[in-house]
């Protein structure tokens, strides 16, 4: 795994989830099929999300966006906390989410909204009250 793509691609998913990364790499290493890990490494981050153009901020809320509008709930977990991460609001987020209601409808809204973006606020919410205690 030392190919320049993929090592760009740790880079930028050490951005999105500084805290999983590591464990989110080493999770493919012990799956049915370990070099879909390097493979999303590389290709994912090391290729897409490092090109020039956009910068990584930008390219978190598209991807929030395009995944809601496709209503898949189990990645748009982990691109909701990345948004969070690099520095967009829970509102701006929502926001964007929001915005897919033209392209996806509500129901599509209903279960991305309701169901993962308070999921992931709520997580956060007690992970920093527990930190300021």
């Amino acid at each position: 795994m030392n190919t320049d793509n993929y090592q760009k691609g740790l880079e930028i998913l050490a951005q999105i989830d500084p805290d999983n990364y590591k464990n989110i790499v080493e999770s493919f290493q012990h799956s049915v099929s370990p070099d879909l890990g390097t493979l999303a490494v590389e290709f994912n981050y090391g290729q897409i999300f490092s090109r020039p153009g956009l910068d990584l901020k930008s390219r978190l809320l598209a991807t929030v966006s395009g995944l809601t509008a496709l209503g898949n709930t189990e990645q748009l977990k982990f691109y909701i906390n990345g948004a969070l991460n690099v520095g967009w609001t829970e509102e701006e987020i929502l926001e964007a989410m929001l915005q897919m209601i033209i392209y996806a409808g509500f129901p599509v809204a209903l279960n991305t909204i309701l169901t993962v973006a308070a999921e992931v606020f709520s997580a956060r919410q007690k992970i920093e009250g527990s930190c300021l205690r």
